[in-house]
């Protein structure tokens, strides 16, 4: 939730969540249905009929206090809005968090739901069922939420530097530089890795780069858990559910069948590194027949180290590694395996991206300074004329985000 410097289409079909949703209390029986989970060190808690039971960790705000912090929900406090509802800036105390005055103590997002929105409201449950009581320094900490009559609202830590997305692809944000980019890489693969890496798995479900938030100091986080899913128990290798997620970063084996992998994840993290190379959306139907999807278009350059560099961001300017492109290449084309048994696990990506990230430190030692040589920059040069023809294009069908006064945020 946070401050800017979008999306692909999205497979907006009805959520499920018979099998694998955590939740529930009914107020009329008093009655709570409790899902103890080995990979978890809290309980899960089942949501039914409205109702929902307190979470660890998060602090329930009154209405009036969430008023107070965002003055009124006045429109100059608006961060963003979208299908969820508005996202609203906020103020509290930073040891309290009881409302301050605007200006004075800790700044947060709060998003309140449209009261219309069905899906909104199974979002957010789902959201504080699971980011309520996880905790990774790659997760965005869900501070709170509220529920008074109709009113339903979630209150985030404040992410200073907006969306990937974002810096991606928003006109007038300044490029990000290889080194940024290999940075949020590898803090996005550790958030997912933790979600991966419990006997009890969790399933992000969907991973793209309008749902991974960047701090001051640019640290990834991903964001946005209302579609995540508890994994497959015992021998099981993939839970049913019906799709739900964004076309163009949705694992071909889900869209196809409905059948979610923990490492379906791993394709969405694939479809972001191509774009963080590459700088195009994952779907965009204003580039040319044949381009518009960038996976399909971009895996012959993907699987060529000679062809490459027409692959890469004219916004490099030459200005990487062309060691670790490759290698981050590489690993991309692995993440965007077809059959799901041929992607490596989070774990392995993040090591190979710890390892890819390590080579520059060594290839600096070696040359006494830069990592990038002149043929890097050359190449980086013939990419730019190759590509600036190319339009960054691209829709949100299910969801989408506002900017106000330059400032934005994602509110599904």
């Amino acid at each position: 939730m946070g401050n800017i410097c979008g999306g692909a289409g999205k497979a907006d079909v009805a959520a499920d969540y018979r099998s694998s949703s955590p939740g529930a209390v009914s107020k009329e029986s008093g009655q709570v249905v409790r899902l103890i989970s080995s990979s978890l060190r809290f309980p899960l808690f089942f949501v039914a009929a409205g109702q929902i039971l307190e979470a660890p960790n998060l602090r329930t705000f009154t209405f009036l206090e969430l008023k107070t912090a965002t003055k009124n929900f006045r429109p100059d406090s608006v961060l963003g809005e979208g299908g969820f509802g508005r996202v609203y800036k906020g103020w509290v105390d930073e040891k309290t968090m009881n409302p301050t005055k605007s200006g004075t103590g800790m700044v947060v997002a709060v998003k309140k739901l449209n009261s219309e929105s069905m899906q909104g409201y199974e979002e957010w449950q789902s959201e504080i069922n699971f980011l309520g009581r996880l905790s990774h320094p790659n997760l965005v900490k869900l501070l709170g939420y509220c529920w008074e009559d109709k009113e339903l609202l979630l209150v985030y830590e404040f992410m200073a530097k907006g969306s990937l997305e974002n810096h991606l692809f928003r006109k007038g944000c300044a490029p990000l530089s290889w080194e940024l980019r290999l940075k949020i890489a590898i803090g996005a693969a550790r958030g997912l890795a933790f979600l991966h890496a419990s006997e009890k798995q969790v399933i992000y479900r969907d991973f793209k780069a309008s749902n991974i938030l960047l701090d001051a100091s640019y640290n990834a986080k991903l964001s946005d858990f209302g579609l995540a899913k508890l994994g497959p128990t015992g021998s099981n290798s993939h839970i049913t559910t019906r799709v739900m997620g964004t076309y163009g970063y949705a694992a071909p084996e889900y869209v196809a069948t409905g059948h979610l992998y923990v490492k379906s994840d791993v394709y969405g993290f694939g479809v972001v590194m191509l774009e963080m190379l590459s700088g195009k959306r994952a779907l965009d139907p204003n580039r040319p027949n044949g381009q518009q999807s960038l996976v399909d278009w971009a895996k012959p350059y993907l699987a060529d180290r000679r062809k490459l560099a027409r692959l890469m961001d004219p916004q490099f300017e030459g200005q990487y590694n062309s060691k670790q492109s490759h290698q981050a290449a590489q690993l991309t084309l692995n993440c965007l395996a077809g059959e799901p048994r041929s992607r490596p696990s989070m774990k392995e990506v993040l090591e190979t991206l710890e390892q890819i990230e390590a080579l520059k430190s060594r290839t600096r030692e070696a040359r006494g300074g830069s990592g990038t040589s002149s043929r890097d920059r050359a190449h980086g040069r013939s990419a730019a004329v190759h590509q600036r023809s190319s339009p960054r294009g691209g829709s949100d069908a299910r969801r989408g985000s506002r900017a106000t006064n330059g400032h934005a945020t994602k509110a599904r």
